[in-house]
């Protein structure tokens, strides 16, 4: 199709290849890539849907203080800093070092053609307390970081449909 999905924020978000847990999924909501955008970017409404998300503080220079929900009721904790911020089209982000999670992802918005809304498509790979042992220890109570990402983006399109369209 002559489309690449290499981007320059790939290199700043990487977690090295043998590493970690890589999801992707993508949902199409009946909105713009700009309200789509605008309401992801408010990195405080992720826990609205996200339901492994506790808190998400955020600070004027691109960095955040991430808090979820771990196995066996325990919490973890990151730093982030944005990598790309492209407004209606990407967000690109990685943890800091000394982070309990060692995470990079992006969030990419692409307007359909016509009024069919927008592709919003999550890509995440992270490094888990313990590593794979610990993703591995995370799948035996339960968690599917596949499944959980899906089931975010589900409550996500629900979210952003849910509030009334503004006229341009």
């Amino acid at each position: 199709m002559g489309i690449s999905t290499a981007d320059a924020a790939a290199e700043n978000s990487v977690i090295a290849a043998e590493h970690g847990t890589r999801v992707e999924a993508t949902v199409t909501v009946k909105r713009t890539a700009a309200e789509a955008f605008r309401f992801w970017r408010d990195f405080e409404n992720l826990p609205k849907f996200m339901n492994h998300l506790v808190d998400v503080d955020t600070t004027t220079d691109g960095k955040s203080r991430w808090t979820a929900k771990g196995p066996l009721g325990l919490q973890v904790q990151w730093n982030a800093k944005l990598t790309s911020d492209e407004p209606d089209r990407l967000i690109a982000w990685k943890s800091l070092e000394g982070s309990d999670v060692d995470t990079a992802g992006s969030v990419h918005f692409t307007s359909l053609p016509g009024d069919a809304g927008t592709s919003v498509r999550v890509v995440l790979k992270y490094d888990p307390p313990a590593g794979k042992l610990g993703t591995a220890v995370a799948k035996l109570f339960g968690e599917n970081p596949q499944r959980q990402i899906e089931e975010d983006l589900e409550r996500f399109r629900e979210a952003i449909e849910a509030i009334p369209q503004t006229k341009s």
